[in-house]
């Protein structure tokens, strides 16, 4: 992904690990200057990857016809309750901040390499990506004058394309999330915004989805084949910043989760009401300390703010964040299991050594028994079908801690009934 401006920011655990962890933050796809549409019905018979209707034959086109509802998202099966005694799989997430297509076309080429691996993905969208730079005055920042975004506005080709890889992610099951927009970190960024304002952006963001064609055109294009405003039920703020406030505004807006902070390879809890997701700490070979599964924290770690080190480097670098990654992946494998959470960017930072690591590192895991590399979306429908009693001992689990003397005993406990209108429980379809 074509760099501008890369901040990083939060905090890791550094009691635990014995040194801080830098947060990544998405840079610009396309450099720049410094109330969802309401739904309207129509019906069609295309298949949405050609045309504008969903594979059942019936489309409901929403406001201008940018976005649809087209039924349930294909591809994906209801979760499964864990069955007493019974190993819970080994859950992987592999997510990407800013999402969007350009001419390295990184989306494209992961939406392939996750079809070829058995793999569904979350991509979060930065709302400024499907808004061009001629109507950047729509955009109205909390604390910032009209027009402003620190990650730039997109051109019509560029809208164009993204939207065709957002449809085809969606329709093969991936998840799309939000990066919400300006992407604004340090002193002045979102770290200042209260829970109103963050509503506002959000807002923002739902409505450049919303009317894309309005904006990019043209307007005959096919629609994005979901329904933005129930897709959208997790996110990852700017450099990890802002969280307290933003999680008020996402459990009034019911959202699911969230994956914003920094976390140990432990089985997740709740926080203000949504599943905490965050990256998590892994180890880096050769160092004394862990850091975060995210591109940038190996890069700062490497090369500094540098994005283009030293190319004698490069490869070691790269095969040291695979390394770390895979490390992190056999520490919960072979240990509690908890789900390893991974972050990214499209970029070529370091010559692109980190796509490779990310790609390396899905060939390798993906299709190993038992493991499911499934998106945000998947994992949390997942973990509200469980025994709430189940996900509590699970937690009990340290980083790389294998129940004792085996998971049949460790869960061999009958679960209690699913709560009445639970993913997974009788009679409720995903």
């Amino acid at each position: 992904m074509a760099a501008t401006r890369k901040t990083a920011a939060g905090a890791a655990l550094a009691a635990a690990v014995g040194a801080a962890a830098l947060a990544g933050c998405a840079g610009g796809l396309f450099p720049g200057p410094d109330s969802s549409a309401g739904p309207s019905a129509r019906e069609g018979t295309q298949d949405p990857r050609k045309g504008a209707a969903a594979p059942g034959g019936v489309v409901r086109l929403i406001g201008d016809g940018s976005t649809a509802y087209t039924g349930a998202q294909p591809h994906l099966s209801p979760p499964e309750r864990l069955k007493p005694g019974r190993r819970p799989p080994q859950f992987v997430v592999f997510s990407w901040d800013g999402a969007g297509e350009d001419s390295q076309r990184l989306f494209s080429h992961f939406r392939r390499v996750a079809e070829e691996n058995r793999a569904t993905m979350t991509y979060f969208l930065s709302g400024v990506y499907m808004l061009p730079l001629e109507k950047a005055g729509l955009y109205r920042p909390p604390q910032h004058s009209p027009g402003r975004s620190d990650i730039g506005f997109n051109e019509p080709r560029g809208i164009r394309d993204t939207v065709r890889e957002l449809r085809a992610a969606w329709l093969e099951g991936n998840e799309i999330g939000t990066h919400f927009n300006g992407h604004f970190c340090g002193p002045n960024g979102v770290g200042a915004w209260s829970a109103e304002e963050w509503k506002e952006e959000i807002a923002q963001a739902k409505l450049f989805v919303q009317s894309w064609k309005t904006n990019a055109g043209p307007r005959n294009a096919a629609p994005l084949p979901f329904d933005y405003g129930k897709e959208l039920i997790g996110a990852r703020t700017p450099c990890l910043e802002g969280r307290p406030e933003f999680l008020k505004a996402a459990r009034e807006l019911g959202f699911r989760y969230d994956s914003s902070g920094v976390s140990r390879q432990e089985w997740p809890a709740k926080t203000e009401g949504l599943w905490d997701l965050s990256m998590q700490l892994v180890p880096v070979p050769g160092r004394a300390f862990e850091t975060l599964t995210m591109d940038y924290n190996f890069m700062v770690n490497q090369s500094g703010t540098t994005t283009q080190g030293d190319p004698a480097m490069r490869q070691y670098w790269g095969n040291q964040m695979r390394d770390a990654l895979l490390q992190g992946f056999h520490r919960a494998y072979n240990g509690n299991r908890a789900p390893l959470i991974i972050g990214n960017h499209f970029e070529s930072w370091n010559g692109g050594v980190y796509m490779r690591a990310v790609e390396e590192t899905v060939k390798s895991v993906c299709n190993q028994p038992e493991v499911r590399c499934v998106s945000f979306r998947r994992l949390v429908d997942w973990l509200d079908a469980q025994d709430p009693k189940v996900l509590a001992k699970l937690r009990t689990l340290k980083v790389g801690q294998a129940p004792q003397p085996d998971w049949p005993a460790f869960l061999s406990a009958p679960s209690a009934p699913a709560p009445k209108g639970a993913p997974g429980s009788p009679g409720v379809k995903p």
